[in-house]
């Protein structure tokens, strides 16, 4: 047991040795503005990578964007909005007058090739018939040899 207060008295000794000295020093006399001392050098430590800083940049212009597409949408549905059916007459009568021109171009066009056309032949006049045609293919890499029999 004295072996266990002699060490138990020897750490209480420790510690208070350890409280009794200062850990720390502040100064508090002025800094002055302009010294004598040369400039220390600070190298760059930075800890982001490259890539995740392209990344922070490349979503960063992504989010602009979106933004400025999400204005531009409601510009325009804010537009039309506005439009009164006078509007989208008035808008839309250019094309409907273009609509018109082109169905009657389209409907001339089908009138002219609905035109009859007779066709007069002189001359004698050749009919074949009994026509036969005979295909073989064989093999892997086939060939047809079409053969043509009959009166000409």
């Amino acid at each position: 047991m004295d072996a266990t207060r002699e060490q138990a008295q020897h750490l209480i000794d420790a510690v208070n040795d350890a409280m009794a000295t200062p850990t720390a020093y502040r100064d508090d006399t002025p800094v002055p503005k302009i010294g004598d001392t040369p400039p220390v050098p600070q190298p760059d430590s930075r800890r982001v990578p490259a890539w995740a800083t392209g990344v922070a940049v490349a979503s960063i212009g992504i989010g602009a964007g979106a933004v400025g597409i999400g204005c531009a949408v409601w510009l325009a549905a804010k537009g039309l909005a506005a439009i009164t059916l006078t509007g989208v007459l008035a808008a839309l009568s250019p094309f409907v007058g273009l609509a018109a021109l082109v169905l009657a171009i389209g409907a001339a066009i089908a009138r002219v090739g609905r035109a009859s056309t007779t066709n007069i032949y002189q001359g004698a006049v050749t009919v074949t018939s009994k026509t036969e045609v005979s295909s073989t293919a064989k093999g892997l890499f086939a060939r047809n040899r079409n053969q043509i029999r009959g009166t000409r």
